[in-house]
């Protein structure tokens, strides 16, 4: 499997440091609004290596943080007389809808910023102690010039920053380029060795990802926003503190763009997902994403989502048949071609061609065809609706069950029902019977604590 690493900006073998085990970590969100299509395309984009990684037999441990302390955060607290705490724990279930209704996976772990602030301030007393950073006035921060390497993610030299950095008045920082660890703030702030304050951004996912994945972890994967200055600070802070390398494979999602320009909300040109969703379902929006390479910007349209609508309706149409569980897809063709695309920097447009080939072979009635399609389709994270019958053929399955049993029958609902008298009663011949009967035209009863349902199988 090759992936692109920004750090080395090469297409490389991915290679976990343990075998057979992958630590990831994703830049989660900070919760004080609607996610929108920007994030969206991030977190659907990291959910298909999440799923991806799984599927080739890697024990994957994902772990994706949420940011509950930030001046976004509080400015809208203030502003809505409410605590931090309530702005961030509302938002954060807005976002958990959203993800859920993408059908993205839920992370293995997923900390939220506020919970981690012991590691937090061991890691800035580290960096103190060792000369990389410095107490001002109740901040706290990092000397950039102490660590030769930055600028190494981003391919800008410490000079070239240098040269356009600038001391604003008043700044309590021994250089401009200097950035926060901690910040004194005694209206919102936690109790700290230099004072009430707050951890600065970048901080944080440093704390996190060393918490719960260890000092060197196999991936880091964000927005390409996130590049500059956040994981490059988050590269500076961890390997000073830590004294070894953080990550092994810088992974970054290019941007949603609208009229050309960056989706986001600081420009106000955002989408929600809610909104989006109002329009088109969870299938089209991660088709849409997915039939451009993740390391390119993707353009929105409604001409673009109206397309993709069609086009995953015509992939997962597919005709539907009993999935062979028995079946080694490994040893199929389509499983390699799907394969190559995926190990490819995870090509999912390419491997978008594989799926659409197994649709057409499906509605030719191969063989096990639709099994293939149905297990990597969710690979991709794409769910097929369950098969239904038409009321025709609803009345003619219910017709079939009423003469195997003698028994005249309106409906479904009238079966089922029967069919529970039948099993309280402990008779269990009629209760086969209806089995056996239903079963002849390839509809199975699913048994739950909330009652009984029919499904085609």
């Amino acid at each position: 499997m090759k992936l692109h690493n920004s750090y080395t900006n090469k297409v490389e073998d991915f290679t976990p440091i343990e075998e057979n085990k992958v630590k990831m970590y994703v830049c989660g969100p900070t919760v004080y609004d609607f996610a929108h299509l920007g994030h969206a395309r991030c977190y659907i984009t990291w959910d298909v290596l999440y799923r991806y990684l799984k599927f080739k037999g890697y024990d994957v441990t994902y772990c994706r943080n949420v940011t509950d302390v930030d001046d976004k955060i509080l400015k809208k607290a203030d502003k809505e007389g409410k605590t931090p705490e309530e702005v961030s724990q509302y938002w954060y279930k807005q976002f958990e809808s959203s993800m859920k209704a993408l059908n993205t996976l839920k992370p293995d772990i997923e900390p939220f910023a506020t919970k981690t602030l012991g590691e937090m301030i061991s890691i800035v007393k580290d960096l103190i102690n060792k000369g990389y950073a410095y107490e001002a006035e109740g901040d706290v921060y990092f000397r950039v010039k102490k660590f030769p390497q930055y600028g190494c993610l981003s391919k800008q030299p410490i000079d070239q920053l240098e040269s356009g950095a600038r001391i604003e008045v008043g700044d309590i920082k021994e250089d401009p380029l200097d950035f926060a660890l901690w910040k004194k703030d005694e209206k919102f702030g936690y109790k700290s060795p230099w004072g009430v304050g707050r951890p600065g951004w970048h901080i944080e996912c440093s704390a996190m990802s060393r918490k719960y994945l260890g000092k060197t972890i196999d991936i880091h994967a964000g927005g390409a926003d996130l590049i500059f200055p956040h994981h490059e600070n988050e590269i500076a802070q961890s390997e000073c503190a830590n004294g070894c390398k953080f990550v092994n494979y810088w992974l970054h999602n290019g941007f949603v763009t609208i009229n050309k320009e960056k989706m986001s909300k600081s420009l106000g040109n955002f989408l929600t997902i809610d909104d989006l969703l109002k329009k088109y379902d969870a299938n089209t929006i991660r088709f849409f994403i997915l039939t451009n390479h993740y390391r390119m910007p993707v353009e929105f349209s409604d001409e673009a989502l109206s397309s993709a609508q069609a086009g995953v309706k015509r992939l997962l149409n597919a005709k539907q048949t009993k999935i062979n569980e028995d079946l080694d897809i490994t040893t199929t063709a389509e499983y390699n071609q799907f394969v190559e695309a995926m190990d490819d920097d995870l090509n999912t447009s390419k491997a978008l061609a594989v799926l659409f080939e197994l649709t057409n072979k499906a509605n030719k009635d191969e063989k096990d065809a639709f099994t293939i399609l149905f297990k990597l389709a969710s690979v991709l994270g794409f769910t097929f609706e369950k098969p239904t019958l038409s009321a025709e053929e609803l009345s003619s399955a219910v017709k079939h069950v009423s003469e195997k049993l003698g028994k005249e029958f309106a409906s479904m609902e009238e079966i089922i029902a029967f069919r529970k008298e039948a099993r309280d009663a402990k008779n269990w011949d009629v209760a086969d019977k209806i089995r056996i009967a239903l079963d002849e035209v390839n509809i199975v009863l699913k048994d739950s604590k909330e009652g009984t349902t029919w499904e085609i199988k």
